[in-house]
């Protein structure tokens, strides 16, 4: 009785699987990463707009609370200092611009105080932030 053996064949491992998981985890990697990009702002009740979108080239984030504590970059800052506290930080980079992040309670009044400092700080690129509508 003749066997027939067949040449063996060399091992290798299939790269589109290899592939496919490494695209897998490089899609995670930029999804999470722009996730935390926006995250600047203390957690403060934001209203609602159904246009809202996330804006990612303004770099100082102002927070201003239900109280009306206000926080620069979650340093906390009175409303007296925030023009000088602003002006020392755009010092440090031209055209910066301000991710503004208000309690939807907060007063009308209170709100244009603050906008106020901001442009007479020297800044005009404003954003106010909101939640998308669920």
């Amino acid at each position: 009785m003749k066997v027939n053996f067949q040449a063996l064949r060399k091992a290798r491992i299939e790269m589109l699987p290899l592939i496919d998981i490494v695209f897998l985890l490089l899609v995670f990697f930029i999804y999470a990463m722009l996730s935390m990009a926006v995250h600047r702002g203390l957690p403060v009740r934001l209203p609602f707009s159904s246009t809202a979108k996330i804006e990612r080239e303004l770099v100082l984030s102002i927070t201003v609370k239900e109280d009306g504590t206000i926080y620069l970059d979650k340093k906390r800052v009175r409303l007296e200092h925030l023009e000088e506290a602003l002006k020392s930080k755009v010092a440090e980079e031209k055209g910066q611009g301000v991710l503004l992040f208000a309690d939807r309670a907060l007063k009308y009044q209170d709100l244009f105080r603050i906008l106020d400092r901001i442009r007479m700080a020297g800044l005009t690129k404003i954003s106010l932030q909101a939640q998308v509508e669920p």
